[in-house]
């Protein structure tokens, strides 16, 4: 990533230190990303579109209506309707360190499109569940997937290419469904409910949740609690969350160890391995980069006052 923002750098033109704007248009989208180069309080940012914003580098405050305020991270995404506010606090933003954000606007035509055809092929145990972006704000840890795709997005919004236009409709499409089922799994994960905890899929996510350091989950296992044969419990696990038991299991841990290191600064990071639910550091490390794109020594030095 850091290598597409020098490249952004190239091109942009720096005229205030808090929330710097750069524009990149495409057929029905467009690509903002903002830097801010100061310690700023209460920087309040409206759209009126669809907004996915996704961290790059350093760490914002957010204060969405309707929602406790939330740390922001590299590696996180938000989902912003139209027209709604945005208020947000800058603590670590230097200008040795900036905090980097990208803000991708999308047509709602082009959601709507993309959210009838998803919802045209998931369900969750037959239940009449229709999955939106656009009507509520969200707050989404992103998969491997999601994270590639931003490079990708990153990339191609701010190089000069023939088919660029072709590329960024495919990769927008592929964008808001792995969102959707970003949402979905949120949506399990966070059944206030209990609506779903009796659904084979819902109560293997409770099961995983209730057992996350436990090292002995295996997809065999969690095939048996769901009473499905292992083949078949992959292809429902991926096709409704879509990634794999494993990733997901991984995700989850990986997502554990990110609160460790926010919450507690002295844990080696031997310790947070063995506490997240790892068998050893060397498989926690190359786990952490490949979900997060930058090392757990990396990540903490990011979050570090």
């Amino acid at each position: 990533m850091n290598s597409l923002l020098n490249q952004h750098k190239k091109h942009r033109k720096l005229t205030t230190l808090v929330e710097n704007r750069t524009t990149y248009n495409a057929d029905y989208a467009e690509l903002n990303i903002y830097e801010t180069h100061a310690y700023a309080e209460q920087v309040s940012l409206t759209f009126d579109f669809p907004i996915i914003a996704s961290m790059l580098t350093g760490k914002k405050v957010m204060h969405l209506d309707g929602m406790p305020a939330f740390d922001f991270y590299p590696g996180e995404s938000v989902v912003m309707p139209t027209n709604k506010e945005m208020v947000i606090d800058f603590p670590l933003a230097t200008a040795e360190s900036p905090t980097q954000c990208l803000a991708l606007g999308i047509d709602e035509g082009k959601i709507d499109e993309v959210v009838e055809k998803f919802n045209q092929k998931v369900t969750i145990e037959n239940e009449n569940n229709s999955w939106k972006l656009n009507e509520t704000a969200s707050h989404l840890i992103n998969n491997t997937d999601v994270n590639h795709l931003v490079e990708r997005l990153v990339y191609t919004f701010t190089n000069s290419n023939k088919s660029k236009d072709v590329l960024l409709d495919l990769m927008i499409q592929e964008l808001i469904v792995r969102l959707l089922q970003t949402k979905a799994k949120a949506f399990l994960l966070n059944d206030p409910d209990h609506m779903f905890n009796d659904t084979r899929i819902g109560m293997v996510l409770k099961y995983i949740k209730d057992n996350l350091t436990n090292k002995d989950i295996t997809v065999d296992l969690l095939a048996e609690k769901a009473c499905m044969s292992t083949s078949h419990f992959h292809k429902k696990f991926k096709n409704t969350l879509g990634i794999s038991p494993i990733d997901y299991i991984n995700s989850e841990k990986i997502k554990f160890s990110k609160k460790l290191m926010k919450e507690v600064k002295d844990f080696r990071m031997s310790e947070i391995a063995f506490k997240s639910g790892f068998n050893n550091t060397s498989y926690f490390n190359r786990q952490f980069k490949k979900l997060e794109l930058m090392t757990p020594q990396q990540f903490k030095a990011s979050i570090s006052k």
